[in-house]
């Protein structure tokens, strides 16, 4: 695969969640990785991408099914973290590419789930907020939510809202916007 700079991973994850405090013992995992990969030069998103991710400190609550349409026993099936970061890493470049996601949520989940199980962290240093990037190039005082984004950017929901996969599109599609209006920066920040 190429890992130019015209290439950009747009990541966005789901993790276990609960209405209130999680039960003792359990920890926020990320059950779902989703990653569209995005070509600037053409102005395009060239692949989309799933991860399933089995939690192992934490189970998939009603709440967090209602949320993310995921099931415990869906996520049973997936990829152990160590095996998914892997994977973003030998598939999808990860350690190379520059990436994006919608906050720095994303960015810090992986960074203490990674830290609290050994995991070597499967991306490079060279991330993009892109909540903060719609926000200075659209003028805006307060930091929109994705949803919220697409209806300023006059783009369409595709799919479900907090599906990873379904999610990582859509912020693609504000990225794409975003660089069609020379907003989107060169250089990641």
């Amino acid at each position: 695969m190429d890992s130019g700079q015209h290439l950009l991973n747009v990541v966005d994850v789901e993790a276990t969640c609960w209405d209130g405090e999680p039960p003792t013992g359990a920890v926020s995992e990320i059950i779902e990785i989703g990653l569209t990969v995005v070509d600037l030069a053409r102005g395009e998103r060239v692949g989309r991408h799933r991860v399933l991710v089995r939690p192992t400190r934490s189970t998939v609550s009603s709440f967090c099914t209602e949320l993310t349409g995921l099931t415990q026993a869906e996520v049973d099936t997936g990829l152990a973290f160590a095996d998914a970061c892997r994977l973003l890493a030998a598939e999808h470049e990860a350690w190379a590419r520059p990436w994006a996601s919608w906050g720095d949520y994303d960015r810090h989940q992986f960074t203490r789930q990674c830290s609290t199980t050994g995991t070597g962290y499967p991306f490079g240093r060279r991330h993009t907020n892109a909540k903060l990037v719609f926000t200075e190039a659209h003028g805006l005082r307060k930091r929109p939510g994705m949803a919220q984004a697409l209806q300023i950017a006059g783009l369409p929901l595709e799919g479900r809202h907090h599906r990873g996969e379904d999610d990582a599109w859509n912020i693609a599609a504000l990225v794409l916007g975003l660089a069609a209006r020379g907003a989107w920066p060169q250089e990641p920040y």
